[in-house]
């Protein structure tokens, strides 16, 4: 096991510093990066995922590229322009709003300045990680509609907000989907949200699901179109993810698999990022010197050690 820290170049979900750790398989490199505030149940899946990728291997392609969207966090509309040139030719952006301490209008100057930079025939979906109460989210929906919104990604932390939101826009016969990405995520059932008609497309990670095939039981079993992000991993956890979009039978909505660029650093010459808007189905070589370079303090090292030998007594 390898530990790094990797600055970010713009704060994301509050973090600064994104530290991962690294597993060395048979099948090669895995990734085991849960944000740190999980435990030791939660983050047992994200082992699982990375016993799967470094022990056992993923299915087969059926594709070999995937449509990847710009991530866009919660800046300012000046910084736009900037962020998106990280994402060499994504004509879709995902842009973070509801963050503490902004209001409605931020995150109306943000999603302005994003439709200006990319111009009206480009995708534009927004995610709100929960933030939201319904009547705020119905607001927000209402402001930000004008823009046009492939979708609005989790706008309430639970299914029932979930669902409430969605009936509100049929009411109001506003043209935005809801996504579900927490709710699949981070839930002990995760098809309550299809169950429930609270959603009309899942957003799947494959870290937090444990792994790409029990992903894809998660899609097959839902029944509905779904999208294929990323936790702001290096390039070795955005294979996985890679490796989940690309064996999906049907893919119809861009992944947010483009978040190594948000990282001021990785653990190959050759990072997975988009180009010309997609992102390649290929290997990923670690260079042990870039392994060395972003090495986290021995203390931190000592730290994740433990928390994976907590996490494997939950397997």
């Amino acid at each position: 096991m390898r530990v790094v820290s990797i600055p970010m170049r713009v704060r994301f979900r509050g973090v600064d510093v994104r530290e991962a750790a690294l597993l060395r398989g048979p099948k090669g490199w895995a990734e085991l990066s849960p944000f740190v505030e999980y435990g030791p149940q939660e983050t047992s899946r994200w082992l699982a995922a990375a016993v799967e990728a470094g022990w056992r291997g993923w299915p087969p392609p059926v594709r070999d590229e995937v449509a990847c969207n710009a991530t866009v966090p919660a800046v300012g509309p000046e910084r736009v322009p900037e962020v998106l040139a990280r994402f060499d030719g994504c004509t879709t952006a995902k842009i973070k709003v509801a963050e503490r301490g902004q209001t409605l209008a931020d995150d109306v100057e943000r999603v302005a300045a994003v439709r200006d930079a990319m111009g009206p025939g480009a995708a534009v979906r927004v995610d709100a990680n929960g933030g939201w109460s319904v009547d705020q989210a119905l607001d927000a929906i209402t402001a930000l509609a004008p823009f046009g919104l492939e979708y609005v990604e989790q706008p309430c932390a639970d299914v029932e907000g979930l669902r409430a939101v969605r009936l509100g826009l049929a009411r109001a016969r506003a043209d935005v989907r809801v996504a579900a990405d927490e709710s699949i995520r981070k839930a002990e059932d995760p098809l309550r949200v299809a169950r429930e008609e609270a959603a009309d497309v899942v957003v799947v990670k494959v870290a937090p699901l444990g792994g790409v095939a029990r992903a894809l039981e998660v899609v097959d079993a839902c029944g509905l179109p779904a999208v294929v992000s990323s936790a702001l991993d290096t390039s070795v956890g955005i294979r996985a993810g890679v490796a989940l979009a690309a064996a999906l039978p049907e893919l119809p909505h861009a992944c947010g698999l483009g978040t190594v660029g948000l990282l001021a650093g990785d653990v190959t010459r050759d990072p997975l990022v988009p180009v010309g808007g997609d992102v390649p189905v290929r290997p990923v070589e670690v260079d042990e010197a870039l392994l060395d370079d972003h090495e986290a303090p021995a203390e931190r090292v000592r730290w994740w050690r433990e928390r994976l030998r907590a996490a494997h007594a939950h397997l």
